[in-house]
C-alpha cells in the first residue's frame, strides 16, 4: 500500500500538486524502481476522479478510508483503491475494491466476453468487470479478516473517461456484487458507493483488513489432485486470466473449424505459468477435450503423477516428457500444455532411440504437431542446461514456418518471493543478469533475506523454521560430486565444507534410508538434510530456501567470477563456450534463490563473497542469524 487517508485527505494532496510525487516516493521505496509514466499519469488523472465520486457520495468528511495501490497477499499485484468502511444495513465493515480506468473505448473481445479490446493495447485484455471480481475472490481466499465474511467485499470498475456508448457490451458479463460504471453513469456510481460505505468513520475496519492473517499460499502441489479432479483451485487474476481465456478460446475455435494456433506465455518465476498450466488442464480435463501436460523436468513430471494421479492412472497418464511425442499422431490431442518450455532441446532422440523413431524432426515441431492448440509457458532465464532452446523467438519460428498463428501473453506479476518483485528485480542485479551493478537489499516487508556465516548456522535456522510448521530446503551449485547411493547403507555425504557434510538429493527412483527419490526431494518432508541441485528444485517452491554459493561463482574486486573448474555438472563439457558456461551458472543461482515462498538464506563457500553478501543485506552483517 502506498497510502492511506481519508478522501478529503487524497483531495487536499491532488490540490497542492504533491500526491502523485508522494505516491513515487513510496513506490520508489516499495520496489526499488520508479513507475512507468503512465502509472503516473494515472495517479494524476484517475485518483482524483475517484476522491471527487467520494466526496460528492458524502464520504470523504467522515473518514471512508481509502487505501491506494493496495498489494494483494503473496502477489506483487495492486489494487487501485480499495475502500474501507461500514456497511449502511448492517453496521459491519464494508470494503470496496475500484479498479480506475481512463480508458475512453473499449469493447468487447468477438470471441470471449470475459476479454475486451482497447485500441492502446495490441492483445486482448480482461473484462475490468473480471479483474475487480478476481480482485475481491482472491482477497476473500488469502486476507483471513474476510475469509469467513466474503459477503463484506464488493467492487466496481470505474471508467471517468468513458461514454456509456463508448463501453458498450462490456457490462454484458455477469456483475453480481460487481458492477462498471462510466461517467455517463457516475450518478450511478455514486449509489453504488453509499449502498456499501454509510457516512461513517473507516479507520477500523481498514485496521481490521491490514491485520488480517494471511493465508498461505496454495502452493501447486497441495492441490494439484482437486485442481485436476474436481474444481479450480486458484484464483487467476489479470494476465493471467487473459492467459487461460485466451487457451480456451483458440479450443473452441478449432473445435468449431479446422484452425490452429499456438500460443505462448511467458513470465520469470512465481508468475503462476504452472498454475495457469494445472487450471487448464483441469478445466479441459472436465469438459472431457483431449488434452496433455507435458514438461522436460523429470522430478516435475513424477511429482504430479504421484500427488494429482494418486490411485487414478489415467490422471497419471495425463501427465507426459517432451519426448514422448516423436510417434504422436498429427493433430490428436486437442490441446498440449508444455510447461517450463525453456527446456525443450534440439530433438527427442538420444543414444537409445531405435532408429525407427528417429524422424529428423526437431522437439519444438513434434510438439506444435502434436495438438491443435499447443500451448508453451516458459521463462528464457530459466535455460541451465547446453542444448535446451525453448525461447520465444525458437517457437515463433517454428509456428511461422508451418503458417500458424503465434499469440503471445507475458506474465508481469510475482506470486513467489511474498510477492516481492523488489527481491526479483535484487537477484538478478546481484547475479549480474540485468540492470547493472548489485545493490544493497531494502526489506520491503514481503521477503525475508539473510546471510549465514557457515553451513551450520544455515541449517539450525532452517530447522528452527521447520519446528514452526515451515517447509524449508537446502539447495546448492553444482560444486560437489554426486555418488550414487546404494541400499542398506548411508547416503554418500559429498557436499563437504569443513567439518560439515550433507548428502545431495538422491539420483534415482526409489527412497534409500528414508531419503525420498529425486522426484520428490522438494515436496517430501523428509527431503529436508539432503541439498537440493538446480535440477531437482527447478519448477518447485518452498516457504524458506537455502542456498550455498559453491566456489563456481565467486566474488572478486568489483564483479563476478565464474570458474568452470569447480563446477562438477557433468552437462558441461569441453567444447561448451566459457560464454555459455558463465551464463549457464548464473542462471542457475537465478533459479535456486527463487524458490522461497517466505525468505532465503544465503551463504558463499569464499569468504570474500561472503563479505559481499554481508554488505549487501545489512540487516544480518553484525548480529549471528536467530535458530527459529
Amino acid at each position: 500500500m502506498l497510502f492511506r487517508d481519508s478522501a478529503t485527505a487524497v483531495a487536499a494532496r491532488h490540490l497542492e500538486g504533491s500526491l502523485a510525487l508522494h505516491l513515487t516516493e513510496q513506490f520508489m521505496h516499495a520496489h526499488g524502481y520508479l513507475p512507468g509514466p503512465s502509472e503516473v499519469r494515472s495517479w494524476q488523472r484517475s485518483i482524483p476522479a475517484l476522491t471527487y465520486a467520494l466526496l460528492d457520495a458524502g464520504l470523504g468528511q467522515v473518514e471512508v478510508e481509502v487505501l491506494l495501490e493496495y498489494g494483494l497477499p503473496l502477489t506483487s499485484k495492486r489494487v487501485d483503491a480499495l475502500l474501507a468502511g461500514v456497511h449502511p444495513r448492517t453496521r459491519e465493515p464494508s470494503y470496496v475494491v475500484v479498479e480506475l480506468k481512463r480508458w475512453s473505448e473499449a469493447h468487447p473481445d468477438e470471441d470471449d466476453p470475459l476479454l475486451c479490446r482497447f485500441e492502446a493495447y495490441v492483445r486482448p485484455v480482461l473484462n475490468p468487470i473480471e479483474q475487480v471480481r478476481g480482485y475481491c475472490d482472491y482477497l476473500v481466499a488469502f486476507n483471513g479478516a474476510l475469509a469467513e465474511h466474503p459477503e463484506r467485499v464488493s467492487g466496481a470498475a470505474y471508467l471517468h473517461n468513458a461514454t456509456a456508448f463508448g463501453v458498450s457490451g462490456l457490462d454484458e458479463v455477469e456483475q453480481s456484487e460487481r458492477g462498471l460504471f462510466t461517467v455517463g453513469k457516475r450518478g450511478e456510481f455514486l449509489a453504488y458507493l453509499q449502498a456499501k460505505l454509510a457516512p461513517a468513520r473507516g479507520a477500523d475496519a481498514a485496521d481490521a483488513l491490514l491485520s488480517g492473517k494471511v493465508r498461505p499460499s496454495k502452493q501447486l502441489m497441495d492441490v494439484a489432485a482437486q485442481e485436476v479432479r474436481e474444481r479450480e483451485q486458484f484464483v487467476l487474476l489479470d494476465e493471467q486470466r487473459v492467459a487461460y481465456e485466451m487457451v480456451l478460446r483458440a479450443v473452441r475455435k478449432a473445435h468449431e473449424a479446422d484452425h490452429k494456433e499456438v500460443v505462448v506465455i511467458t513470465g520469470g518465476p512465481g508468475t503462476g505459468k504452472s498454475v495457469i498450466a494445472l487450471s487448464l488442464l483441469g478445466e479441459l480435463y472436465r469438459q472431457g477435450i483431449s488434452a496433455l501436460h507435458a514438461t522436460g523436468s523429470q522430478s516435475f513430471t513424477k511429482t504430479m503423477r504421484k500427488v494429482a494421479g494418486a490411485r487414478k492412472r489415467e490422471v497419471q497418464d495425463l501427465f507426459k516428457y517432451f519426448n514422448s511425442f516423436m510417434s504422436a499422431q498429427r493433430n490428436g490431442l486437442a490441446v498440449l500444455i508444455c510447461d517450463e518450455a525453456h527446456r525443450i532441446r534440439e530433438t527427442s532422440a538420444n543414444r537409445y532411440t531405435p532408429a525407427a523413431q528417429r524422424t529428423g524432426k526437431r522437439q519444438i515441431e513434434e510438439l506444435i504437431d502434436a495438438a491443435r492448440v499447443p500451448v508453451f509457458l516458459l521463462d528464457q532465464h530459466q535455460v541451465v542446461r547446453p542444448g535446451e532452446m525453448g525461447t520465444v523467438e525458437e517457437i515463433r519460428d517454428a509456428a511461422a514456418a508451418k503458417n500458424l498463428t503465434c499469440r503471445e501473453v507475458s506474465l508481469d506479476s510475482q506470486f513467489r518471493c511474498g510477492g516481492s518483485d523488489a527481491y526479483l528485480r535484487w537477484v538478478v542485479r546481484l547475479l549480474g543478469l540485468e540492470g547493472g551493478e548489485p545493490v544493497e537489499w531494502e526489506p520491503d516487508g514481503r521477503m525475508e533475506l539473510a546471510v549465514a556465516e557457515s553451513p551450520e548456522e544455515l541449517e539450525t535456522f532452517l530447522e528452527g523454521k521447520r519446528v514452526k510448521g515451515y517447509g524449508a530446503r537446502m539447495s546448492a551449485g553444482f560444486c560437489w560430486r554426486w555418488s550414487d547411493a546404494k541400499p542398506g547403507e548411508p547416503l554418500p555425504t559429498d557436499v563437504v565444507i569443513g567439518g560439515w557434510a550433507r548428502p545431495w538429493n538422491l539420483k534415482g527412483e526409489r527412497s534409500v534410508m528414508g531419503a525420498p527419490p529425486s522426484a520428490l526431494w522438494a515436496t517430501d518432508p523428509a527431503g529436508f538434510g539432503q541439498v537440493g541441485c538446480v535440477y531437482t528444485a527447478q519448477g518447485f517452491e518452498y516457504d524458506w530456501s537455502g542456498v550455498i554459493l559453491g566456489p563456481d561463482l565467486v566474488w572478486r574486486g568489483e564483479r563476478w567470477v565464474v570458474d568452470r573448474a569447480a563446477s562438477k555438472d557433468p552437462v558441461f563439457r569441453r567444447s561448451t563456450p566459457d560464454a555459455d558456461v558463465d551464463r549457464l551458472i548464473r542462471n542457475t543461482y537465478k533459479v535456486l534463490l527463487t524458490r522461497g515462498m517466505v525468505g532465503t538464506v544465503l551463504y558463499s563457500t569464499d569468504a570474500e563473497t561472503r563479505a559481499k553478501l554481508r554488505e549487501l543485506v545489512q540487516s544480518t552483517a553484525r548480529t549471528p542469524l536467530p535458530t527459529a
